[in-house]
């Protein structure tokens, strides 16, 4: 006998997703499966704006995984954060440089987690000027990496305090109009290789 589609739906449960510790466990929304193991590895996409109710935090985009089911809640870890496209477009502007950089660190529990901090200037840097930077901003990436575990090096990305802190050091070599961190991954867990 097959089943109709009304049958197969009620067999079916509804989970709570739960933001993971670090933002709070907040509830996410809801997500429907017939095995909670089926949910497990599934990735999630929000934004901390949502999260937190704050308008002005619409252009960070979190992605989380669910790694963990118990009773009605799924359980997600974060993966890692981008800004949106539309966000990074509007902080170019002409007659200014943009310092990218990208640096793998390792924070004090162990995670490897890959960042991709921008400074924009109030007009054109000069070369000398452009590498100086590039080099403060990995040097405070670093420290702060080696000084934090990993809920509280991603609470200070996601809430700005870590780009204030390359604003401050970074702002003595050339003036700043602003610093975003762009983009982390977690790459890897404690005692695990990185991914390639």
């Amino acid at each position: 006998m097959a089943v109709t589609k009304a049958e197969g739906w009620k067999s079916k449960n509804w989970y709570s997703i739960i933001a993971p510790e670090i933002l709070g466990k907040a509830i996410l929304g809801e997500t429907v499966a017939d095995e909670a193991e089926k949910l497990i590895g599934r990735t999630v996409e929000t934004t901390l704006g949502e999260l937190t109710n704050d308008f002005s935090k619409q252009n960070i985009k979190l992605e989380l995984k669910i790694d963990k089911v118990a009773g009605n809640s799924a359980y997600t870890k974060f993966l890692g954060h981008q800004l949106t496209q539309d966000y990074q477009r509007s902080l170019v502007k002409r007659q200014t440089s943009c310092i990218d950089t990208n640096i793998e660190v390792e924070t004090k529990d162990g995670y490897r987690v890959r960042v991709k901090p921008s400074c924009y200037t109030i007009k054109r840097a000069k070369a000398n000027q452009l590498k100086a930077i590039r080099q403060i901003m990995n040097n405070v990436i670093i420290n702060r990496a080696k000084e934090l575990d990993l809920n509280q090096f991603i609470q200070e990305i996601v809430m700005g305090k870590l780009s204030a802190n390359i604003y401050r050091d970074v702002k003595s070599i050339y003036p700043l109009r602003r610093v975003e961190i762009k983009k982390t991954r977690i790459e890897a867990e404690p005692g695990q290789p990185a991914a390639s």
